[in-house]
């Protein structure tokens, strides 16, 4: 089988968002359970000259439904970026992982030669292969920006491990320990 841009994105990203939402639930009941202040984590960094929790999210999604609707050719969804709480952060991944899920497989790997123009900040523009910009671009930031989120609520405290950020992957998993 060759490679999917499609079945590298379209079952994994709502995976990853959905297991985002769940580590942010771990961070609201944290934060309840030590009568911290529910604005705090989403102003939390891991460093001064990164983003917030907030934004971290933020990203995240705009990186998955921006970057898979310019491969689908489609024009996605914009969001106003206005989030302020864990209850909003997660509506927004609920509302990025619902339009992921109208999002056409089929265009989407049709895109892997065609040439993608996507914006990098505000005054500059950028182009690649779509499958380029999908493995060298698109997936790394999603990433990046799951795991800067899921490593503030870390780094303050809140219980997490790898389990919770690889969420409900479909694995199987045996007792050999021959693999």
């Amino acid at each position: 089988m060759s490679f999917s841009m499609s079945r590298a994105t379209l079952p994994v990203y709502p995976v990853v968002l959905q297991a985002l939402s769940n580590v942010l639930d771990k961070g609201e009941a944290w934060a309840a359970a030590r009568k911290v202040d529910p604005a705090v984590l989403p102003l939390t960094r891991l460093a001064p000259d990164m983003f917030a929790l907030a934004r971290q999210v933020q990203i995240a999604c705009d990186t998955a439904k921006n970057g898979l609707s310019r491969l689908a050719g489609v024009e996605a969804p914009r969001y106003e970026d206005d989030e302020s709480t864990i209850p909003e952060l997660k509506e927004r991944i609920v509302k990025t992982i619902a339009y992921l899920k109208t999002l056409d497989g089929g265009a989407i790997d049709a895109a892997v030669d065609r040439t993608i123009r996507f914006p990098l900040g505000p005054h500059k523009t950028a182009e690649m292969k779509g499958v380029d910009y999908l493995t060298q671009f698109v997936a790394p930031n999603f990433y990046f920006h799951t795991v800067a989120a899921y490593a503030i609520l870390r780094a303050n405290g809140v219980d997490v491990g790898k389990m919770d950020y690889l969420g409900a992957i479909p694995i199987s998993i045996s007792d050999n320990p021959k693999s």
